[in-house]
Protein backbone atom coordinates (compact mmCIF):
# COMPACT_ATOMS: atom_id res chain seq x y z
CA UNK A 1 0.00 0.00 0.00
CA UNK A 2 3.29 2.17 0.93
CA UNK A 3 4.49 1.63 -2.49
CA UNK A 4 1.37 2.24 -4.26
CA UNK A 5 0.79 5.80 -2.26
CA UNK A 6 4.49 6.32 -3.11
CA UNK A 7 3.78 6.20 -7.23
CA UNK A 8 0.12 8.25 -7.07
CA UNK A 9 2.62 10.96 -4.88
CA UNK A 10 5.59 10.44 -7.57
CA UNK A 11 3.16 11.03 -10.39
CA UNK A 12 1.21 13.92 -9.07
CA UNK A 13 4.27 15.86 -8.31
CA UNK A 14 5.46 15.01 -11.85
CA UNK A 15 2.09 16.74 -13.13
CA UNK A 16 2.51 19.84 -11.48
CA UNK A 17 5.91 20.06 -12.61
CA UNK A 18 4.42 19.71 -16.13
CA UNK A 19 1.39 22.29 -15.61
CA UNK A 20 4.21 25.06 -14.15
CA UNK A 21 6.06 24.65 -17.10
CA UNK A 22 3.48 25.16 -19.27
CA UNK A 23 0.80 27.38 -17.61
CA UNK A 24 3.10 30.75 -17.34
CA UNK A 25 3.56 31.02 -21.07
CA UNK A 26 -0.05 29.56 -22.38
CA UNK A 27 2.15 27.52 -24.45
CA UNK A 28 3.64 24.01 -24.73
CA UNK A 29 7.03 23.12 -24.34
CA UNK A 30 7.80 21.93 -28.12
CA UNK A 31 5.01 24.11 -29.99
CA UNK A 32 5.70 24.86 -33.41
CA UNK A 33 3.48 27.63 -35.33
CA UNK A 34 2.96 27.41 -38.74
CA UNK A 35 3.46 30.88 -40.61
CA UNK A 36 1.81 31.71 -44.21
CA UNK A 37 3.40 34.38 -45.84
CA UNK A 38 2.86 35.75 -49.48
CA UNK A 39 5.87 34.35 -51.90
CA UNK A 40 6.45 37.73 -54.27
CA UNK A 41 5.95 40.86 -52.76
CA UNK A 42 9.66 42.86 -52.37
CA UNK A 43 10.84 44.22 -50.26
CA UNK A 44 8.59 41.92 -47.37
CA UNK A 45 8.92 38.77 -48.54
CA UNK A 46 11.02 37.46 -51.79
CA UNK A 47 13.31 34.63 -53.21
CA UNK A 48 16.86 35.88 -52.99
CA UNK A 49 19.36 34.35 -56.00
CA UNK A 50 19.65 31.43 -53.91
CA UNK A 51 16.27 30.44 -53.46
CA UNK A 52 15.85 31.47 -50.36
CA UNK A 53 13.14 33.74 -48.54
CA UNK A 54 14.21 36.99 -47.37
CA UNK A 55 12.76 40.56 -46.84
CA UNK A 56 11.22 42.92 -43.89
CA UNK A 57 8.47 40.32 -43.01
CA UNK A 58 11.00 37.41 -42.62
CA UNK A 59 13.59 39.06 -41.24
CA UNK A 60 11.13 40.73 -38.37
CA UNK A 61 9.57 37.61 -37.60
CA UNK A 62 13.48 35.73 -37.29
CA UNK A 63 13.90 38.47 -34.41
CA UNK A 64 10.98 38.59 -33.05
CA UNK A 65 10.78 34.75 -32.47
CA UNK A 66 14.39 34.69 -31.51
CA UNK A 67 13.51 37.56 -28.70
CA UNK A 68 10.33 35.90 -27.62
CA UNK A 69 11.95 32.43 -27.71
CA UNK A 70 9.25 30.64 -29.84
CA UNK A 71 9.67 28.08 -32.65
CA UNK A 72 8.15 28.53 -36.29
CA UNK A 73 7.59 26.83 -39.50
CA UNK A 74 7.78 29.56 -42.44
CA UNK A 75 5.28 28.59 -45.28
CA UNK A 76 5.28 30.68 -48.52
CA UNK A 77 2.03 30.23 -50.15
CA UNK A 78 1.25 33.43 -51.86
CA UNK A 79 -0.90 36.05 -50.72
CA UNK A 80 -4.64 34.73 -51.00
CA UNK A 81 -3.91 31.00 -49.90
CA UNK A 82 -2.14 32.23 -46.89
CA UNK A 83 -5.19 34.24 -45.98
CA UNK A 84 -7.40 30.48 -47.24
CA UNK A 85 -4.64 28.71 -44.65
CA UNK A 86 -5.61 30.67 -41.99
CA UNK A 87 -8.79 30.35 -42.51
CA UNK A 88 -9.01 26.89 -42.42
CA UNK A 89 -6.57 26.79 -39.46
CA UNK A 90 -3.84 25.29 -42.04
CA UNK A 91 -2.06 28.26 -40.50
CA UNK A 92 -1.41 29.61 -36.96
CA UNK A 93 -0.84 33.33 -38.18
CA UNK A 94 0.26 35.40 -41.28
CA UNK A 95 2.69 37.51 -41.96
CA UNK A 96 2.53 39.11 -45.68
CA UNK A 97 2.53 42.76 -46.00
CA UNK A 98 -1.37 42.27 -44.46
CA UNK A 99 -3.15 45.32 -44.51
CA UNK A 100 -5.02 46.32 -41.03
CA UNK A 101 -8.62 47.01 -42.31
CA UNK A 102 -12.18 47.62 -40.55
CA UNK A 103 -13.38 44.64 -42.68
CA UNK A 104 -10.59 41.96 -41.71
CA UNK A 105 -10.75 43.17 -38.11
CA UNK A 106 -14.17 41.19 -38.10
CA UNK A 107 -12.65 37.66 -38.96
CA UNK A 108 -8.56 38.42 -38.17
CA UNK A 109 -7.06 39.75 -34.84
CA UNK A 110 -3.95 42.06 -35.71
CA UNK A 111 -0.94 42.94 -34.13
CA UNK A 112 0.21 46.47 -33.06
CA UNK A 113 1.10 47.86 -36.88
CA UNK A 114 4.62 46.84 -37.76
CA UNK A 115 4.53 49.16 -40.84
CA UNK A 116 2.93 52.09 -42.21
CA UNK A 117 1.97 51.90 -46.18
CA UNK A 118 0.44 54.13 -49.10
CA UNK A 119 -0.28 53.48 -52.29
CA UNK A 120 1.03 54.61 -55.68
CA UNK A 121 0.01 54.25 -59.34
CA UNK A 122 3.41 52.91 -61.72
CA UNK A 123 3.44 52.86 -65.59
CA UNK A 124 5.93 51.33 -67.99
CA UNK A 125 9.30 53.37 -67.22
CA UNK A 126 9.24 54.58 -71.28
CA UNK A 127 5.51 55.35 -71.14
CA UNK A 128 5.08 59.46 -71.30
CA UNK A 129 1.17 59.95 -72.19
CA UNK A 130 0.02 59.04 -68.39
CA UNK A 131 0.54 61.58 -65.90
CA UNK A 132 -2.84 61.39 -63.65
CA UNK A 133 -5.56 59.58 -62.60
CA UNK A 134 -7.76 60.96 -65.55
CA UNK A 135 -5.28 59.39 -67.86
CA UNK A 136 -6.70 55.97 -67.26
CA UNK A 137 -10.11 56.71 -68.78
CA UNK A 138 -11.43 53.76 -70.90
CA UNK A 139 -7.95 51.51 -70.27
CA UNK A 140 -7.24 48.21 -68.36
CA UNK A 141 -5.43 48.55 -65.08
CA UNK A 142 -3.64 45.70 -63.44
CA UNK A 143 -4.04 45.35 -59.69
CA UNK A 144 -2.62 42.31 -57.29
CA UNK A 145 -5.29 40.76 -55.44
CA UNK A 146 -6.55 40.95 -51.59
CA UNK A 147 -3.53 44.08 -51.58
CA UNK A 148 -4.34 47.78 -50.61
CA UNK A 149 -3.71 48.96 -53.85
CA UNK A 150 -6.10 47.36 -55.31
CA UNK A 151 -8.81 48.79 -52.54
CA UNK A 152 -7.72 51.80 -53.67
CA UNK A 153 -8.28 51.13 -57.36
CA UNK A 154 -11.73 49.83 -56.95
CA UNK A 155 -12.61 52.71 -54.89
CA UNK A 156 -12.09 55.44 -57.66
CA UNK A 157 -12.18 52.74 -60.89
CA UNK A 158 -15.57 54.15 -62.17
CA UNK A 159 -14.90 57.88 -61.25
CA UNK A 160 -11.90 57.70 -63.55
CA UNK A 161 -13.65 55.13 -66.13
CA UNK A 162 -11.19 52.07 -65.92
CA UNK A 163 -11.05 48.32 -66.05
CA UNK A 164 -9.29 46.59 -63.59
CA UNK A 165 -7.27 43.16 -64.11
CA UNK A 166 -6.52 41.04 -61.16
CA UNK A 167 -3.21 39.05 -60.76
CA UNK A 168 -2.37 36.93 -57.94
CA UNK A 169 1.78 37.42 -57.85
CA UNK A 170 3.16 41.48 -58.44
CA UNK A 171 5.18 40.24 -60.84
CA UNK A 172 2.42 38.80 -63.31
CA UNK A 173 0.85 42.34 -62.81
CA UNK A 174 3.85 43.80 -63.78
CA UNK A 175 4.32 42.29 -66.57
CA UNK A 176 1.10 43.28 -67.65
CA UNK A 177 1.57 46.95 -67.32
CA UNK A 178 5.07 46.44 -69.44
CA UNK A 179 3.99 44.67 -72.25
CA UNK A 180 1.46 47.39 -72.81
CA UNK A 181 -1.52 45.14 -72.05
CA UNK A 182 -2.18 47.24 -69.26
CA UNK A 183 -2.09 51.25 -68.81
CA UNK A 184 -1.14 51.38 -65.11
CA UNK A 185 -1.14 49.23 -61.78
CA UNK A 186 -1.40 50.03 -58.24
CA UNK A 187 0.76 49.23 -55.77
CA UNK A 188 1.98 49.34 -52.05
CA UNK A 189 4.60 52.29 -51.73
CA UNK A 190 7.52 50.74 -50.35
CA UNK A 191 6.87 47.62 -52.60
CA UNK A 192 7.27 49.70 -55.94
CA UNK A 193 9.58 51.60 -54.78
CA UNK A 194 11.58 48.61 -54.01
CA UNK A 195 10.84 46.81 -57.20
CA UNK A 196 11.90 49.92 -59.37
CA UNK A 197 15.18 49.94 -57.71
CA UNK A 198 15.87 46.35 -58.65
CA UNK A 199 14.84 47.54 -62.58
CA UNK A 200 11.16 45.97 -63.00
CA UNK A 201 10.86 48.78 -65.99
CA UNK A 202 8.01 50.75 -64.00
CA UNK A 203 8.01 54.26 -62.96
CA UNK A 204 5.77 56.17 -60.65
CA UNK A 205 3.64 59.12 -61.65
CA UNK A 206 1.02 59.70 -58.51
CA UNK A 207 2.37 60.97 -55.06
CA UNK A 208 1.51 58.40 -52.28
CA UNK A 209 -2.25 58.10 -51.26
CA UNK A 210 -2.26 57.60 -47.52
CA UNK A 211 -3.14 53.51 -46.59
CA UNK A 212 -3.37 51.59 -43.99
CA UNK A 213 -0.64 49.95 -41.67
CA UNK A 214 0.44 46.29 -41.27
CA UNK A 215 0.69 43.76 -38.96
CA UNK A 216 0.41 39.96 -38.31
CA UNK A 217 -2.65 38.69 -38.22
CA UNK A 218 -4.22 35.43 -36.44
CA UNK A 219 -7.56 33.74 -36.59
CA UNK A 220 -9.69 35.88 -34.54
CA UNK A 221 -10.05 34.61 -31.20
CA UNK A 222 -7.10 32.13 -32.04
CA UNK A 223 -3.51 31.90 -30.61
CA UNK A 224 -3.87 35.40 -28.83
CA UNK A 225 -0.14 33.43 -26.92
CA UNK A 226 1.26 33.91 -30.62
CA UNK A 227 -0.12 37.82 -30.72
CA UNK A 228 0.93 38.49 -27.83
CA UNK A 229 4.41 37.45 -28.06
CA UNK A 230 4.93 39.16 -31.61
CA UNK A 231 3.63 42.19 -30.14
CA UNK A 232 6.15 42.19 -27.11
CA UNK A 233 8.87 41.29 -29.60
CA UNK A 234 8.46 43.91 -31.92
CA UNK A 235 8.75 46.70 -28.80
CA UNK A 236 11.82 44.82 -27.80
CA UNK A 237 13.19 44.79 -30.85
CA UNK A 238 12.15 48.57 -31.80
CA UNK A 239 13.98 49.59 -28.36
CA UNK A 240 17.36 47.64 -29.19
CA UNK A 241 17.35 48.95 -32.28
CA UNK A 242 17.31 45.58 -34.32
CA UNK A 243 13.18 46.91 -36.28
CA UNK A 244 15.39 50.35 -37.76
CA UNK A 245 18.21 48.04 -38.98
CA UNK A 246 16.03 45.55 -40.73
CA UNK A 247 13.84 48.82 -42.73
CA UNK A 248 16.94 50.65 -43.61
CA UNK A 249 18.53 47.16 -44.84
CA UNK A 250 15.46 47.23 -47.56
CA UNK A 251 13.96 50.70 -47.86
CA UNK A 252 16.00 53.65 -48.99
CA UNK A 253 15.02 57.34 -48.47
CA UNK A 254 17.56 58.88 -50.52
Amino acid sequence: MKKQIRIVALFCAVLAVAIMGTGCSGQKKGTVFTIATDTTFAPFEFQNAQGQYVGIDIELLVAIAKDQSFEYELQPLGFSAAVAALESSQADGVIAGMSITEERKLKYDFSAPYYDSGVVMAINANDNTIHSYADLQGKRVAVKTGTEGATFAESIASHYGFVLVFFDESPFMYEEVKSGNSAACFEDYPVMGYGISQGNGLKMVTDMERGSSYGFAVLKGKNQNLLNMFDQGLVNIRANGTYQAIIDKYIKTK
